[in-house]
């Protein structure tokens, strides 16, 4: 899967912006602040509909712009794609897929598959459940595009939940109905998470075997709030059920506290190295490592499953590792991948690609 070529128009810092990247490995190269990372968030969003920044629509208008426009002509194995997204300031977004204005934003989930791997992502192991949770939510999307709504559907149903459990109403037939609603979700939600790790398990402790010398096995795990605390192999009723049993064991501490206490929004993806958790027994290098493997683990994930590579974008990836690490994910990445890295230092980049120059747009 690539990207043929790619229009900006009043899209963060590009008034205007007209690339044709190459298929293979393309190195974007300039001074800070020059608009290397909007250009992968521009891409980022024809795949997610969404900034990977964790932005709004809205900051990704230009100033004194009324709207930004991405469109892209995109390829995979089997077809050719155009895809034209309009950010309105006011209103809502529009989304054409080969001039065909889509009903659903959801639609366009799948068209285009991205992975990106960002300089922040490097903190993965060490920082709070949410952003491993996210992880695996993302990469649900990925791998099942309908996943989005169910995922959408658990929080909504949360966020009514807890306004219930805020308002300080105690009736108990009325809280029956948001538990019913919360563990239906919540359990579709599950079951997605429990396929995606297993999934990617043995890809993460081959990539991390690539990029790390030191003979430690790195695991992919999960911890519930509820049950037994594990996942297994079961059915999305089977989760839902269980989440049921605990969403009313929990009911009086929920009620007391005002909040949802158990459920998938609290539980806690994790990695482990030789059996030891990584967040608080693994230094800093191999948390790292651990993080690049995951990422790693992800596009094979991917590409295994509907048989072509998704775009690689890497931002300032390289500029954040030691030497031996730089050249150990330039070895991993895969040979038959459009991939996009940006880079303040060239010199950083142990890869072979096509140079750009970001300033004034991006040229040779």
């Amino acid at each position: 899967m690539r990207v043929d070529w790619l229009s900006l128009s009043q899209f963060r810092s590009y008034q205007s912006l007209e690339w044709a990247p190459d298929p293979g490995v393309n190195v974007l190269v300039g001074r800070n602040a020059t608009g290397k990372t909007n250009v992968l968030e521009a891409i980022g969003y024809l795949a997610g509909l969404k900034s990977f920044r964790s932005v709004p629509d809205s900051e990704l208008i230009a100033d004194d712009a009324g709207a930004a426009v991405i469109r892209a002509a995109v390829s995979g194995e089997d077809r050719e794609r155009l895809i034209e997204i309009q950010l309105n300031r006011s209103g809502p977004r529009q989304v054409q897929v080969d001039k065909n204005r889509l009903r659903r934003s959801t639609e366009m989930l799948g068209v285009l598959r991205v992975v990106a791997f960002l300089s922040d992502d490097l903190d993965l192991v060490k920082r709070g459940p949410s952003y491993r949770r996210d992880l695996l939510d993302e990469i649900a999307v990925q791998f099942w595009p309908a996943a989005h709504l169910d995922q959408a559907e658990f929080e909504r149903s949360l966020r009514q939940r807890n306004a219930f459990l805020k308002s300080g109403d105690r009736d108990q037939t009325t809280l029956s109905v948001w538990d019913s609603r919360l563990a239906q979700a919540g359990g579709r939600v599950l079951a997605r998470r429990a396929k995606a790790t297993g999934l990617l398990a043995p890809l993460l402790a081959v990539a991390y075997g690539e990029i790390s010398s030191d003979g430690l096995e790195a695991a992919l795990g999960y911890r519930a709030t509820w049950g037994d605390g594990t996942l297994g192999n079961r059915t999305a009723g089977d989760y839902a059920d269980d989440l049921a049993q605990a969403l009313e064991a929990s009911r009086q501490a929920d009620l007391d506290r005002r909040l949802t206490t158990v459920g998938p929004h609290r539980d806690e993806p994790g990695f482990r190295l030789n059996h030891s958790e990584a967040r608080t027994h693994a230094s800093q290098g191999e948390q790292r490592s651990i993080a690049l493997a995951v990422k790693i683990a992800s596009h094979r994930a991917i590409g295994d499953l509907y048989g072509e590579s998704p775009i690689l974008l890497l931002d300032d990836v390289f500029s954040e590792l030691d030497a031996g690490r730089s050249e150990a994910l330039a070895a991993s990445l895969p040979e038959d991948t459009q991939t996009i890295i940006t880079s303040a230092r060239p010199e950083d980049v142990p890869l072979t690609g096509l140079q750009w120059t970001v300033g004034d747009g991006i040229s040779r």
